[in-house]
């Protein structure tokens, strides 16, 4: 790869047996992938060989649905990465966290011992949990509001920051001829006292290996982009058009440049959900194959969930109500919300054809076509502005990432935009980020 070139960054996204809502019927797919540790392995192990930056692993604290339609339950993530983080030595490892529903001194404990434990492999997706059913498990009638919950997201990543910096690199001298461990003055109090928390210090896990684990934020909101702005160093987003990718990158690089930051050292990274065959009509049969599987009770639940209203509200053959085409506030996900009016808007869908749509990737850049025309179009949002690499969202799992690793990775090294071999060790170096500098250090 040529000096000064841009790397194009890519993310495994893994979602047990696959992103479409069908894709555990597959007749080759395995039901049970959630809780097979096995299966995990083997797509970390596939995606490392593939030399990709990272994978990473959604979460929240709830069951999804109902559980009769599709997998209802995943597998604790940061659990899960530290037993991935043993099957592989090089591939980034990405976890959703809750900061509405976790303390800042366990999080940023967990967190760095994942990272201690991975070699310096962890991230922090750091979500701030749209879902009414998940408030339910943690005792309270309703979720915080948007504008609270990212406001106390904003002083838990401060507090976390300080206690991944409370050590300094200097702090532990092992002086076994004096009998000296630690020097404590290189050990820091935080002594913090602000409106949502109360948190002394200093942490008890010495600073990770990367000054703390890889920032994520995957809003979209105006909360969620100055949040981002503000903190994050990866951004996973949904776009399902490249003018609207093209729009929200151009809004992060700016909103990041004026937070006084450098906007290169924020990645965005869009999510695709790849349908690849050798033909475009073998490519279009796949994914019919995948829809005809679909059940469209699950897909309505879902499309009612995101809105915050009823299913009985909607009509398979209509448009959207008119009451959620005014976009009404919504405590939830306001940015999901907004990419499914404009996605039915624009192309003037019935709710049977939206709930389609979401189907494979619940809002995601769906693509339906040959190895050469997926690489393509991975080109045209990367060098036209509108990506600095994608989300991997293969629609069924082993099957759809062994596909794009197959047919579409030597695409794009043959045009020298992906990597050969890793040239780092750690997360940070995957992505080309700098190991963050310790505020207490002199």
């Amino acid at each position: 790869m040529s000096a000064g070139r841009r790397r194009l960054h890519l993310n495994a996204f893994l979602m047990e047996a696959g992103h479409h809502e069908a894709a555990w019927r597959l007749p080759h797919s395995n039901p049970r992938a959630d809780f097979d540790l096995r299966h995990w392995i083997e797509l970390a192990q596939l995606a490392e060989s593939a030399k990709f930056d990272s994978l990473f692993l959604a979460d929240g604290p709830a069951l999804i649905g109902t559980g009769e339609f599709r997998p209802p339950g995943q597998l604790e993530p940061l659990t899960l990465l530290t037993a991935l983080s043993q099957a592989t030595s090089r591939i980034g490892l990405i976890a959703t966290v809750s900061s509405t529903y976790n303390e800042p001194y366990n999080l940023a404990r967990r967190l760095a011992s994942v990272d201690h434990v991975s070699g310096g492999r962890a991230g922090w997706n750091i979500v701030t949990s749209a879902g009414a059913d998940e408030a339910a498990n943690f005792g309270l009638d309703d979720r915080p509001g948007h504008a609270e919950r990212y406001a106390r997201a904003d002083e838990f990543l401060k507090v976390a920051k300080a206690l991944w910096d409370s050590w300094e690199s200097e702090a532990v001298v092992a002086d076994k001829a004096a009998g000296r461990y630690a020097d404590p003055a290189r050990l820091h109090r935080l002594g913090h006292e602000g409106r949502y928390f109360k948190v002394a210090g200093p942490l008890n896990v010495e600073r990770p290996p990367q000054g703390y684990p890889l920032l994520v934020q995957a809003g979209s909101s105006e909360d969620g982009k100055d949040f981002a702005a503000r903190h994050a160093e990866a951004i996973f987003t949904a776009h399902t058009t490249y003018e609207r990718a093209a729009g929200f990158y151009a809004d992060i690089k700016a909103r990041t440049r004026a937070a006084g930051r450098d906007p290169d050292g924020v990645i965005v990274l869009p999510g695709i959900v790849p349908y690849i065959g050798s033909t475009e009509e073998e490519a279009r049969a796949l994914a019919r194959q995948f829809d005809e599987l679909r059940v469209p009770e699950y897909g309505l639940r879902q499309l009612a969930a995101v809105f915050e209203t009823e299913p009985s509200v909607f009509e398979l053959d209509q448009p959207l109500p008119e009451f959620l085409l005014a976009r009404p506030k919504l405590e939830g996900s306001q940015s999901r919300s907004d990419l499914i009016i404009d996605l039915a808007v624009r192309e003037k869908l019935t709710v049977r054809q939206i709930i389609s749509r979401l189907g494979g990737g619940r809002g995601h850049f769906e693509f339906v076509g040959t190895p050469e025309q997926v690489a393509d179009t991975i080109i045209a949002w990367f060098e036209g502005g509108a990506a600095d690499g994608f989300n991997i969202m293969a629609p069924a799992l082993p099957s759809g990432l062994t596909a794009f690793v197959e047919r579409v990775l030597p695409i794009l090294r043959g045009k020298g935009l992906f990597r050969e071999e890793y040239e780092g060790t750690t997360l940070r170096e995957h992505y080309g980020l700098p190991v963050p500098a310790n505020q207490f250090h002199d």
